[in-house]
This record gives C-alpha cells, structure tokens and sequence, in this order.
C-alpha cells in the first residue's frame, strides 16, 4: 500500500484499504450514480441490496487511489468516477447486477435544468383543477388547456419534454401539480469490472424478451437453412426432418415420373384417376 498511500493520513489509508480488501473478496468492483436520491431512500435501497451488493461512499481521491493500487483493468475505472459516483461491490454476473439495480428503482418529479430520460407526455382529458391561475400556468409550459364543465381540461396530449432536453422552470412546476413523475431514483450502473473486463450500461441493458426472440429466430432460420441445403448436423430432429423431406421428394418424383415401384404406384393410380375424373367433368 505504501506505493500510493505512505503520504495520507491514517484514516485515509485505512479507507482506502477497505476498498482494496473488499474488491478482492467481490466478482465485481464498479460504480453507481447516486445522483438526486434522497437520503432516506438511499438507506432504503442499500438495506434492499443487503446480501446481495455493498454500496459505499468514499472521497474520489481515495476511490482512485485504491483504483491505482488494485492496478491493472481497475485504472480504467478511474476515468468513470464522477461528484455523484459510489462503490459498489457484489457477486455474480454485471448482466444481473444491473438488472437488480434497474428493478430498485422508482420515478419522481423533474426538477428545472435535469435533462429528462424519456418524452414527457401530457395526455389530453380534464384534470382535478378548478378554473384559476393554473391554466395560464399550463399554456406557458406548452400544455393547451381550457375551461370545461367547472374543470381544467387539457386540449389534447402534447409532449412538453423530448428525451435528452432540459425541463425549465415552468415545465417542473406543472408537471409537479399533474404529478407526473419522469425522472428514475435509484443507483444507476455506470461501469464494473468482471473477469479483467469493464463492461458499460449500453452492453449490459438487455431487453431479455427481445433477445431471447432473435435466438429463436436465429435456430429457426438454422433448422430451414440445413434442411433445405441438406447440410448434415448432429441434431436428429434436423435429420429426421431432411430424411422426411428426402422421402416426399422421392415419392413425388416417382409419381410425376412416373417409375412403377411399391409405395409409389398406388400413388399414380391415384392420380390417374382423379385426372380421369376431371377429364370426364
């Protein structure tokens, strides 16, 4: 420890230590954004998490220089330790950490100047408000609204805020009152590190159903690729399938040939008839 450490003080070494230790008793090291949770609900999710991953908080300085001791693919974590980051320590695979991180989330109100993650929609029908202030309040953020039976009804749906863009003052007060909520709480992934790896919340959100769908497409497109160009696999229901398209193929030829052989003649007879059937119609 003394590489990067000898200078600081004793409780500054012994945090850092802590980060080192409990990196080498976890699978994966990596950082979270806490970013805007209260608290109380931060506690809350911590105690949620219990058993299954330790958040820590620590000074950025000391994150890094616990970083640069571990050494190796644990630098490149340095470059994502941000004012709002923590430590987060767990077991297991990065795809089902962040799956359980995504599902401890929550949503709350914008606050003016927070880029939204999504479009805020505003749906068209009244509203609890009676005829007063607000529906000057809701034309100035964009929302078009009038008087409609003693009530405040909102014309049509309108979306106030595209993704990416920043909510103004006026936005976040109406939106507040309509109480709808766009923004996320919860720890947010923004690197770990498994297996000498530093994997990003771009590869680790996986739409589960999305996916598991291309796989099923993929061994289907396989299945009719191998049967119709007769490539031999080791699967039997592929060659159980080309010896039962073989066989049709067969029979067909016969029949059309024609070639008089068992299993193959009744089927001519057959179609003789029928073709003397609707020559005689």
């Amino acid at each position: 420890m003394a590489t990067y450490t000898h200078h600081l003080p004793a409780w500054k070494r012994e945090e850092v230590e802590g980060i080192v230790e409990n990196a080498g008793r976890h699978e994966l090291v990596g950082l979270v954004n806490i970013y805007g949770i209260p608290a109380r609900q931060f506690q809350q999710i911590r105690r949620n998490l219990h058993g299954s991953a330790i958040v820590k908080v620590a000074r950025n300085t000391l994150v890094e220089h616990a970083f640069n001791e571990l050494g190796g693919y644990f630098i490149n974590l340095n470059s994502h330790v941000s004012k709002y980051s923590a430590l987060i320590f767990a077991d297991g695979n990065p795809f089902k950490l962040f799956k359980a991180l995504e599902q401890t989330k929550t949503k709350r109100a914008a606050k003016a100047g927070e880029i939204t993650p999504e479009d805020i929609v505003v749906l068209a029908g009244p509203t609890s408000f009676k005829p007063g202030p607000i529906v000057g309040e809701l034309q100035q953020a964009g929302i078009p609204a009038a008087i409609d039976g003693g009530k405040v009804k909102i014309k049509e749906t309108k979306t106030v805020v595209k993704a990416d863009q920043a909510v103004n003052k006026k936005q976040a007060n109406v939106l507040a009152k309509l109480d709808i909520k766009p923004m996320p709480v919860g720890l947010s992934l923004l690197a770990v590190c498994y297996e000498g790896e530093i994997y990003l919340p771009d590869v680790l959100g996986v739409d589960e159903e999305a996916y598991k769908a291309q796989i099923i497409l993929a061994a289907l497109q396989g299945f009719n690729l191998a049967i119709n160009a007769a490539i031999p696999t080791s699967c039997p229901q592929v060659t159980e399938a080309q010896i039962a398209k073989a066989v049709r193929e067969a029979r067909n030829l016969g029949v059309e040939t024609p070639i008089y052989e068992p299993g193959v003649i009744e089927m001519i007879i057959s179609k003789a008839y029928r073709q003397a059937n609707a020559l005689k119609a």
